[in-house]
């Protein structure tokens, strides 16, 4: 296993790069509503992307991802794919993943929206998701085992009566957008790979309202939960620090 730790000049430009994507996120916001395209959001965004100089790390990723960002709607779990055909609807979930590369950087960053009146379960798994990204994240600091970010989060995620998913991960980042190390957002405390100053990556959990099961869809990239409920997932892009952890998508 490779791991990169990176210099402060890298950090500050995958930082910049994070921002970026927060930026685009924001942006994306106010288009988020009843009647919009999950196509006209990508539209939007690969807009958006070009005007600040950066290209979307996403389009033709692997040379098949055909769309400049992932709209993962209700019991998609990630990785959906915008379409013109797809009108967001009153009650909908939704997560938009986005992955700006600015000057050779990625900076990969996901949100959940609600689109108009959501059900009570819908945005209690929305809120339980945004906290076990939050617990992760404080279990972040050099000579900490990995395996304590992956616990934090199954351990909230449990005890709210959701399940993690098991076959998506977060990932090392930077110059390359997928890489070393492997980031579980399920396990046992005080296992793993030992955190160090410079180490890049994302922490991204997707957590379900039934089984934690997936199905792969033909398209080879759209998962959704095997039991049809509710997917939520938040994602953030840190740098291990010398006294702790620095979101780089703020």
């Amino acid at each position: 296993m490779t791991i990169v730790l990176h210099s402060s000049k890298e950090i500050e430009k995958i930082r910049l790069a994070g921002r970026l994507a927060s930026g685009l996120l924001d942006y994306l916001t106010d288009f988020v509503k009843p009647g919009v395209s999950t196509g006209e959001l990508d539209k939007i965004a690969e807009e958006w992307t070009q005007k600040h100089n950066a290209v979307s790390a996403p389009l033709l990723y692997k040379g098949t991802y055909p769309k400049s960002i992932c709209t993962s709607i209700n019991e998609v779990i990630c990785h959906g794919i915008p379409s013109y055909d797809r009108l967001l609807k009153d009650g909908d979930i939704v997560n938009i993943d986005v992955t700006p590369k600015l000057n050779g950087w990625h900076g990969d960053s996901s949100r959940m929206f609600l689109v108009g009146s959501v059900s009570k379960t819908g945005k209690r798994l929305c809120q339980i998701t945004k906290e076990c990204l939050a617990l992760g994240i404080a279990e972040v600091k050099p000579e900490a085992h990995i395996g304590n970010i992956g616990a934090a989060i199954q351990e909230h995620a449990e005890k709210h009566n959701f399940s993690v998913v098991r076959d998506f991960v977060g990932h090392g980042t930077g110059r390359i957008f997928h890489t070393e190390p492997i980031v579980f957002h399920f396990g046992k405390r005080n296992t793993g790979l030992i955190l160090k100053p410079g180490m890049v990556f994302t922490i991204e959990p997707m957590i379900n309202e039934g089984t934690h099961e997936a199905i792969l869809l033909d398209d080879d990239w759209t998962a959704i939960t095997k039991d049809k409920k509710l997917s939520a997932q938040w994602e953030h892009t840190v740098v291990v620090t010398v006294d702790g952890v620095e979101v780089l998508t703020q």
